[in-house]
Formats: structure tokens, sequence, C-alpha cells
């Protein structure tokens, strides 16, 4: 027993030997080598108008109204700051985002929106220095955005390939959250491939690794050390991250950062369509004996596809490569500018070919070098009005209106609000009035049951009369 005893004792000494010798387990080692690489992105930003503010919120809200799930509603970018995208709103004269090296010369990536709008940008090294960052370029559609810095020979991250992580494999966020300073948070790939309604191009990787605003433009770090992402968004009901993040893969991130490197821009194809999914009874109305391709419901009037198709259309082929409606985004993107591509389309039940010029795909309205004009209070109405340019016209999908005020705040059980009146809406016309100026509509009398206003709008380009009574409807 004695023996025994002396054995078991021995034995317990030498394994608690080897755990207390060993290296504790966790990413220490890892972030050790990777956070020098990481950078705080420190940006000064132009403010912008009331109008405009507006105009972001009804565009944002266009595209969650069309969500049924209305999922995208509580998207969230990862936006600089504590205050987040109020405070980008607001006119916030400062903000706060990540980047990281990847070049030992000073390339640096973060996401674009961290940068857009930026009248000058620093970038915070890991040593402390802050020095003046360049914006070599940045892709609207992929949310990449490529800084240089002239700081020395800095340490470089190197953009793997998120293929080389599955479902399941560990991985870590490194990145700014609120300002507070370089923070690591650990999870795993929740899925891969994921398309979400603001970012049609990309097939995201979703992680539960905790992000949050501040993070954006940071990178998603396999066990490695190797970069298979760049944290973009989250989705989240509060704006604070609830294991929902997601990241843009690194092999689209390499892609993007060489166009940019060498063109300062990335050119996509473009159709100048809209279209929506084909479904059985549509099918069936259209002639066709299966549901298949995406049907045309709009042409843009200064688009490649002008005279070439038309609503109603069905476009089943683009080249050789069939389309749905999942997809077609990503298939128009691949296409080369300039160049013709063969259409196969279904018009009047009968299959056609088309040939057809490929367009450049625009750039987005960019947030506009603004004066942070002041919006007009309309009392009887209790809302915030102010003039309008082409540009936000466009952006709320009213480029066809010559004029317009655009609703840019709202009292809650008040006159305005009652009669449904959004944040975004464009108010055209008082009765038949045409509305050109903030004093067209100030001056209106308070409206009731009797003697009511008659507005009308313009909401995600649909135009409509609504009838203000003050009170709500029954």
């Amino acid at each position: 027993m004695f023996t025994i005893r002396l054995t078991v004792v021995a034995l317990a000494g030498l394994l608690t030997g080897v755990v207390l010798g060993a290296e504790p387990a966790g990413y220490a080692a890892l972030v050790r080598r990777v956070a020098p690489s990481v950078v705080t992105i420190l940006v000064v930003e132009t403010r912008i108008s009331a109008a405009d503010r507006a105009a972001l919120r009804a565009e944002r809200r266009a595209v969650a109204d069309t969500d049924p799930n209305a999922m995208t509603a509580i998207l969230r970018r990862l936006l600089s700051a504590p205050g987040g995208d109020a405070a980008r709103e607001e006119g916030a004269t400062g903000a706060l985002g990540s980047g990281f090296v990847i070049r030992e010369d000073g390339l640096i990536v973060t996401n674009r929106h961290v940068v857009v709008g930026a009248s000058s940008v620093r970038v915070r090294l890991s040593d402390g220095r802050e020095v003046v960052a360049k914006i070599v370029g940045a892709d609207a559609v992929t949310d990449i955005a490529l800084l240089r810095v002239d700081a020395g020979r800095l340490r470089p991250l190197h953009l793997g390939s998120s293929e080389a992580v599955s479902v399941g494999d560990a991985v870590i966020a490194i990145g700014n959250p609120f300002g507070l300073g370089q923070s690591v948070s650990a999870g795993i790939v929740s899925a891969r491939g994921r398309t979400l309604e603001e970012d049609p191009y990309v097939n995201f990787l979703q992680t539960d690794a905790s992000i949050n605003r501040g993070n954006s433009g940071g990178p998603l770090l396999a066990v490695d050390g190797t970069v298979v992402g760049v944290t973009s968004a989250i989705l989240s009901p509060s704006g604070g991250s609830v294991g929902l993040g997601f990241a843009i893969p690194a092999e689209t991130v390499a892609t993007i950062v060489r166009e940019l490197e060498e063109h300062g821009r990335v050119d996509r194809g473009y159709l100048g369509i809209s279209a929506q999914p084909v479904t059985p009874k549509l099918a069936t109305a259209l002639k066709m004996q299966t549901p298949a391709g995406v049907l045309v419901t709009a042409v843009d009037a200064q688009g490649p596809s002008l005279n070439t198709l038309s609503i109603g259309d069905v476009l089943l082929t683009v080249g050789s490569e069939p389309v749905t409606f999942d997809d077609v985004s990503k298939v128009m993107a691949r296409l080369v500018p300039d160049t013709l591509v063969t259409l196969t389309i279904v018009r009047s039940g009968m299959p056609e070919s088309v040939a057809l010029k490929v367009g450049r795909l625009p750039e987005p309205p960019g947030d506009p070098a603004l004066t942070g004009a002041q919006d007009t209070w309309v009392p009887s109405l209790e809302i915030g009005v102010a003039v309008t340019t082409s540009a936000i016209r466009n952006t709320i999908k009213a480029n066809d209106e010559p004029t317009g005020l655009i609703v840019t705040q709202l009292r809650p059980s008040a006159p305005g609000a009652l009669a449904g009146l959004r944040v975004g809406d464009l108010i055209t016309h008082l009765g038949t009035k045409q509305l050109i100026e903030a004093a067209d509509l100030s001056t209106v009398v308070k409206p009731t049951p009797r003697e009511p206003v008659l507005l009308r709008i313009v909401r995600d380009g649909t135009a409509s009369f609504i009838v203000v009574t003050g009170e709500a409807d029954p």
C-alpha cells in the first residue's frame, strides 16, 4: 500500500508538473503575433444637411421594407464611435473604425463606410503613432477601402482564403469597439455564403465572435494567423453584438485590393434593370411551362438595356450563365463593361436571343459636400421639411420629380404622423400646387376632419396622395 501510494503521488506530481509547464490554453500567442498589424482609423467627417440625413434614412428603410421578415431593418453597419449610425447622420465630426496592414510599405485595408465622406483620415498604429492616410481607392459594392500611410516598415497580415475555414472552426476578431481601444474576441465560423439584402454582391462569412461598432474594417483571423475575412456588419435589434456578425471573405478582399491599387476603383458590368422572381403563378401568366429566370420590372431610362429589354421580359441567361433572382446581381457584376453579351429572354411567351453592350455599374450617390443646412418646421403638421437636390431625389427613387420637400422629422401622434408620413418621404404637392420652397408648405393651416390637407408624396419610387385630418384613421 505504501509503495502504491508513493507511486500515485509521484504520478500526480508528474502530471501536475506537465500541466503547469504547458503553454496556457487560449489565443494569447496568436494575439501577440497579429495584434501589432491591426490599426485604428480616425476620421474627420463632413457635416451633412437635414435633407441628406432624411434621404439616407429613407434609403435604408426602403431596403428594410422589401424584406418580408424585416431583418434588414436591424442590419447595422459597424460605424465608428459610441454614437454609431446616429452620430454619423447627425453630422458628427469624428469617427473611429478599424483596419489592418497588408503590406509592409504601408497598405492598409478597412471598410469603405468607415472613410466615405471623410475630409481627412488618420491611422493610429499599434506603437501609438498617428499618421495621415491617403485613400487609394474605395469600392461601394463590397465596402472595401484601401489606404496608404508613410510610416516606415510595418508588420503585415496575410490575406488567406475563407475556403480554408469550415463551419465550426475557431476564429478571432480584432478591432476597436466603441472607441475603447484594441480588443480581441473569439468565436467560430457560424455559416458560409450569407447574402445580406444591403450587400447582394457579397457572400459573407457569419461568425459569433463578438463584434461591435468600431470593429468595422478589422480582421477576422483563423487560428494560424491568416486573415479569412474583414468584419463589416452585424445583425442586431439593439445595435450591439448578439452573435450575428458578418465578414467579407478574404479572397473577395484580395481581388478588390488589386483593382483599387491599380485603378483606384473597381469596374463592374451593369444591365440597368430591376427584376423579381418568377413564381409558378407568374410563369403560367407569362405562358412559360416552368418557372425560370427573373421577370424584368423596370428598365433604367439611361441604362444599357433601354430599347433592348422591356418590362415584362423574362431574363433566362446572361451569356451562357443561367440567372436566378438570388444570383442575378452577382452575374451582372461579373460582366466586363463595354463588351457585348447575348441574353436569352422570354417575350410574349416566345424565347428570343438579344445582344447587349454591357454598361458600367454606377457608384451610388456619394455623401455630397454639404453645408449642414437646417430644415424648416411646419407647425400645423408638426413635421420638419427641407428642400431637395436632384441627387437627394435620386437617392430616394424620386428622380422623375423636378422638385419636392423631404420630411426630415416627425412628432409622434401629431397630424403628419397620424396621416402616415415618414421621415424620408418626398412631398411634391399641396393639393395641386407643386412645392418648391419650404415656405410653400410652412404656412399651411392646421388640418381638421372637415378641412383636411391633401398632400402628394413619393415613397420608395411610388407616388400617392394622402389626406391629413389631424386624427388617426378609424
